[in-house]
């Protein structure tokens, strides 16, 4: 069986602690029991994704760096980068009461991670994998942060922005859904897995996942496919989906140019649509509106623009709420990503 995040709750387990009232535990992805006593209010981001939802979650000042990779929010690409690359000391020297990272930082870093740990800074390793593990996820930020009401609101606006979305999908019947063929990354023909936050986008936009048979790549999103069983499914492929950013840069000429693929059925129609990998691959709130701008590509006349609106209305859905003709610079890699 796949073995999932495993954020192990211990359903927020609270130990009585002499005099302290109480404090609250969990164990992170990387095995590590973590003890909440008051929330971390001096806090350091190395994975866009945790960045993006601590401003979600309402924080600002306390987060007083992030990774060296940041579109999203404006403020994020405002505040001291650093990285795993950088000696521990650049990290001791701003005073980190928190480090958040990844699980491949702390099996890749270790040397890293132990030095921060031995000055007194707690590391947390987190990377939800599936929808369930990305609600764990968020209310673990809620209680590292002391913000964890908001993290249920969180919880709440997604769970009701997917089922609009899910009720629009709902109109279009059985018969007239595309296959699709998600892309994950162009180079290794890997496509995501089955039950990743990608798929659970795709599948609420009204969309069949073609290769729902896919392998996944230990535990991560993403899944092998490979080109021969692509192509053996050519003749029913309606629609090939492509994530593009610093994972796969995907585009429908390098789709159409790949040997073999002009004889698929959505290569063919000229039906190949790109998406925003940063909408679709993070556990984030922005995870709706990449399901609803994958429910655009499949089915334009029922995913219009003015109906994303309506959806959204007034609620505090995103970080930055952007007019349309408003320009963000890029970070420092030179990317920009897209305010919804």
């Amino acid at each position: 069986m796949r073995k999932h995040i495993k954020i192990l709750w211990l359903s927020v387990l609270f130990l009585n602690l002499c005099g302290l009232g109480y404090a609250k535990m969990f164990t992170d992805q990387s095995g590590q029991s973590v003890e909440v006593k008051k929330p971390f209010t001096r806090i350091i981001s190395l994975y866009g994704a945790h960045t993006e939802n601590l401003f979600s979650l309402g924080l600002d000042k306390e987060i007083i760096g992030v990774s060296q990779n940041e579109v999203y929010p404006r403020k994020a690409m405002t505040k001291p980068d650093f990285s795993y690359h950088d000696d521990a000391e650049k990290f001791m020297a701003v005073r980190p009461d928190l480090v958040l990272i990844r699980p491949m930082i702390a099996i890749s870093y270790e040397s890293f991670v132990t030095r921060l740990r031995k000055a007194g800074i707690t590391v947390v390793s987190l990377q939800p994998v599936s929808l369930d593990d990305m609600y764990e996820y968020w209310k673990i930020l809620g209680l590292l942060t002391g913000k964890e009401n908001r993290a249920y609101e969180m919880i709440r606006i997604f769970k009701n922005t997917m089922g609009k979305i899910e009720s629009l999908a709902g109109t279009i019947p059985h018969e007239k859904r595309k296959r699709v063929y998600f892309e994950a990354i162009h180079e290794k023909m890997k496509t995501f897995s089955p039950d990743s936050m990608a798929i659970f986008a795709l599948e609420k936009a009204g969309g069949i996942n073609i290769a729902y048979d896919a392998t996944p790549r230990r535990n991560s999103n993403i899944a092998v496919y490979g080109k021969e069983r692509i192509l053996a499914r050519a003749a029913e492929t309606d629609v090939y989906l492509a994530q593009n950013g610093r994972m796969n840069y995907g585009s429908a000429e390098r789709i159409k140019q790949e040997p073999g693929f002009y004889t698929i059925k959505a290569v063919k129609n000229n039906q190949i649509h790109i998406i925003d990998e940063l909408i679709v691959s993070r556990p984030t709130l922005r995870l709706a509106r990449g399901a609803f701008e994958i429910g655009s590509a499949l089915y334009p006349d029922v995913f219009t623009p003015d109906i994303w609106q309506e959806i959204r209305g007034t609620q505090y859905l995103f970080v930055d709420e952007e007019k349309p003709d408003r320009k963000l610079k890029p970070n420092k890699l030179g990317i920009v990503s897209p305010q919804f």
